[in-house]
């Protein structure tokens, strides 16, 4: 069986791609100058927030198609009020996510009427961690 992603129990493909995943630093930064002129700065761990945006890629590097069927599920689950859940990546890492922003985009590979739950969409997943 091909590696699986999984969000509050709906299978992805394995191969959707973390667009963020290094475009976020675990460690929040400031820094001012006191009257002295010495610098302060200050760290602190940040606890949640990371963005994990799952993506169905582009015509440059492949695009992944889902079926209708697996994006009403997802659309199901970003139209709950306060839903949270577990994302578990194919390489076995886990999250606790929220939906972030809108939430999901998903738009169909081609124009079909009327829809069937086999109909292949493009989806982008903006998550969080809570």
């Amino acid at each position: 069986m091909p590696d699986v992603i999984t969000l509050g129990g709906v299978p992805l493909p394995g191969d959707l791609r973390w667009t963020d995943e290094f475009g976020w630093s675990p460690v929040e930064r400031a820094q001012e100058y006191s009257l002295t002129g010495a610098l302060i700065v200050q760290e602190a761990e940040k606890l949640a927030g990371r963005p994990i945006t799952l993506d169905a890629g582009d015509a440059g590097s492949g695009l992944i198609w889902l079926p209708r069927s697996t994006v009403t599920a997802l659309y199901a689950l970003a139209s709950t009020l306060g839903w949270s859940g577990t994302l578990t990546l194919a390489d076995s890492r886990s999250f606790a996510v929220a939906f972030r922003e809108e939430g999901l985009n998903a738009e169909p590979a081609r124009h079909i009427a009327p829809h069937e739950t086999g109909d292949p969409y493009f989806l982008t997943v903006k998550l969080q961690t809570v």
